[in-house]
């Protein structure tokens, strides 16, 4: 009886999820997405080395260090996009109570709604990635690219964090313009804000202030995690990344941080799984 009762609830969560990445499909936007992030992602492979006079992919690990702030500034945005409407559109369009009133549960909607967006920004994002990864296949042989690959599996877990954060704010959002405004200033702290405060308590304290558990307020911000998870292991490219310059080798863990972006993906969706209302 359990077993059946449960299968009927992920066939639920299943169809909601996909009817919502089929309504993206349809309004094209993962057809543009996809689009930009791999004109984007080539431009920064083929030119990322402008400034040295090289053109074209110089190695994989300089291309993987060209590809982070790309990452870092556009997964996130993309991902805050996609999902700031989930839960407070369907509230404002008065479709949610009809969807609650058939044999669903809010945890339903919540996960199948998180999934169809997850597609959704999966397959807008890993296109560009595949792409150029055959570029550099070509270029270097298939034997090299499991750094890349590595790098794209940390790229996805980031688009998951920000997208579990913006179901999170659809959630709490009363309307869709305070959800909107919520995501662009939760993208503001956490891409641009977070790492300026961090640096500025450490000069400004010449270097007292936090000491040693300074770096491991890195972990409070899911796109440091995925800065250190890239850069860590290129000596000559962590000097580059502000305060990935002194990340500890013990926070550097590739298990630690990879737990530590799941924890990003799951404590938002329980926050808004316990905060949802109709």
């Amino acid at each position: 009886m359990s077993l059946h009762t449960c299968l009927i609830e992920w066939r639920q969560v299943r169809t909601l999820a996909h009817k919502e990445f089929s309504d993206r499909l349809r309004n094209r936007w993962v057809l543009v997405v996809a689009l930009v992030f791999t004109i984007a992602s080539l431009l920064i492979t083929y030119f990322g080395g402008a400034a040295q006079g090289r053109v074209g992919p110089g190695s994989i690990e300089l291309t993987i260090a060209s590809l982070v702030s790309l990452v870092i500034y556009l997964v996130p945005l993309i991902a805050l996009l996609l999902g700031f409407d989930a839960i407070v559109g369907e509230r404002e369009r008065g479709s949610l109570d009809l969807l609650l009133a058939l044999p669903i549960t809010r945890q339903e909607l919540l996960l199948g709604k998180y999934l169809g967006l997850a597609m959704a920004l999966s397959l807008s994002t890993l296109a560009g990635f595949a792409l150029v990864g055959l570029l550099m296949a070509q270029q270097f042989g298939w034997a090299g690219l499991y750094h890349y690959a590595g790098f794209v599996l940390s790229a996805w877990m980031l688009g998951l964090c920000f997208l579990s954060l913006a179901v999170w704010l659809s959630v709490l959002a009363r309307d869709r313009t305070r959800a909107s405004g919520l995501a662009i200033a939760l993208w503001f702290g956490f891409v641009l804000v977070f790492d300026l405060l961090l640096l500025g308590v450490l000069v400004a304290s010449g270097g007292q202030l936090g000491g040693d558990a300074l770096p491991w307020l890195l972990l409070c911000n899911p796109a440091d995690i995925f800065r250190i998870l890239n850069v860590f292991s290129l000596d000559d490219m962590r000097s580059l990344y502000g305060l990935t310059s002194i990340v500890p080798p013990a926070l550097a863990n590739p298990w630690l941080l990879g737990g530590a972006m799941l924890g990003w993906m799951l404590l938002p969706l329980g926050l808004a799984s316990w905060r949802f209302r109709p």
